[in-house]
């Protein structure tokens, strides 16, 4: 890492921190995921309304994504973390004890639906929208090569991918002591990365702010087609994730408890897939954007379309763990490749663009993958597995994805037809 613009202070530990924070975020995001269906079911809850609860999570993301991306440049990392961490922490905390009301039958109907969409929709939606833009932002600042740029995105999605493994074997785990104790742990969790920034995160000196961090438009030239692949591969990614409850349950015909373990064995080896391939395959490939984003779609969609059979668990265990692993290695051209074409001013808003187009995919996917999957729960997975032989098509075909990202100067549009 360079040194900051002061002089001072190297970067890396910073870094770490940042990261650190990201780490923490998405676990307790993860912690939740392998009893969210079963959770659901013990507290009469429909499929679609799961669906409807993560999707109002991607709107909020969507709406408020480039904004937060954006005051991480003018207020500083710390301010926008700390506060994503407090409303991740009060939001998640409220959450649990709508879950034990739910359970014990003291609340119930509209209302419980109505507070869970509140919390685990809108609270925790604005938390991780903080959290992801104001990271990339930062690694964006301090990596000025694309081979920097590069290992940087992959440590970066690594970091998720270890929460990913990390959130799935502890909610994996906790659930076999009951649907709720891995939802008490979740506030605790963001409560100890609360305190963590607060004491050991460097604020910004006010030189190193930019004041008024300009907006980065969908349609600029430089960015649509990595936007249009990151929507593809996201929005397959959110048919299956939010399915997969169920589909464990269907299909292996397990109780609830037994649900959520193996739910969350599926998760680990889609995270030990991103572990893999951010955390040793892309640092050490030196792979340009573009062939990161050829080769890790074409493995994603090898993994997508080895789901459509009933295969048993060891079926869905290798592959979840292959889409990890392709999307692993696609995820870091996704995110590098942009901004290495952005300047300093742009990156807030150009972070923010890649979370509200992440999250865009799972505004509508979640909802549609459940209501899908009461008519037949195959149609999802052939949707989704459809969705990425089209962007697999549009990466070995677009002339950006022919174009070396290093031959063009930051902060100036090239028309690409």
């Amino acid at each position: 890492m360079r040194a900051d613009p002061a002089g001072a202070t190297d970067t890396a530990p910073q870094v770490r921190l940042v990261l650190v924070t990201v780490f923490l975020v998405y676990l307790a995001q993860m912690i939740l995921n392998p009893i969210i269906a079963p959770l659901s079911r013990e507290i009469g809850l429909r499929e679609w309304q799961v669906g409807l609860m993560i999707s109002t999570a991607a709107l909020t993301m969507v709406l408020t994504s480039q904004a937060w991306g954006r005051r991480s440049l003018s207020w500083g990392r710390k301010p926008v973390l700390v506060t994503a961490l407090v409303i991740g922490t009060v939001a998640t905390a409220a959450f649990a004890l709508l879950a034990l009301l739910g359970t014990r039958g003291l609340l119930g109907g509209a209302t419980l639906f109505a507070l869970m969409v509140l919390t685990r929709g809108l609270g925790v939606g604005l938390a991780v929208a903080a959290v992801a833009p104001t990271a990339q932002a930062y690694i964006a600042d301090v990596t000025p090569t694309e081979a920097e740029r590069v290992r940087g995105m992959a440590a970066f999605g690594a970091t998720q991918g270890m929460s990913m493994v990390a959130g799935a074997a502890i909610g994996g785990l906790l659930a076999a002591f009951g649907l709720l104790v891995p939802v008490t742990v979740v506030p605790l969790v963001l409560l100890v990365g609360t305190v963590v920034v607060l004491l050991r995160l460097r604020p910004e000196q006010r030189h190193e702010l930019v004041p008024s961090p300009p907006r980065i438009k969908v349609s600029d030239a430089r960015v649509w087609p990595f936007l249009l692949v990151g929507f593809g591969m996201f929005t397959a990614l959110g048919f299956i994730q939010v399915v997969t409850g169920f589909l464990v349950q269907d299909r292996l015909g397990l109780d609830a408890r037994s649900t959520g373990v193996v739910t969350g064995l599926s998760l680990l080896g889609a995270g030990i897939g991103m572990v893999l391939a951010q955390g040793v395959v892309v640092p050490r490939s030196g792979w340009h954007p573009r062939v990161l984003l050829r080769v890790g779609s074409l493995v994603a969609l090898m993994a997508f379309a080895l789901l459509l059979p009933d295969l048993g668990t060891a079926g869905l265990l290798v592959a979840l763990t292959g889409i990890g692993f392709g999307l692993g290695i696609a995820m870091p051209g996704y995110s590098a490749g942009p901004s290495l074409l952005m300047s300093k001013e742009e990156q807030g808003g150009m972070a923010g663009l890649l979370g509200a187009t992440t999250a865009l995919t799972f505004v509508v996917a979640p909802t549609a993958a459940t209501v899908l999957y009461t008519v037949d729960p195959s149609s999802p997975l052939l949707v989704a597995t459809t969705v990425m032989l089209a962007v697999v098509v549009f990466v070995l075909t677009h002339p950006r994805f022919r174009r070396s990202l290093a031959t063009e100067s930051a902060g100036t549009q090239t028309p690409v037809p």
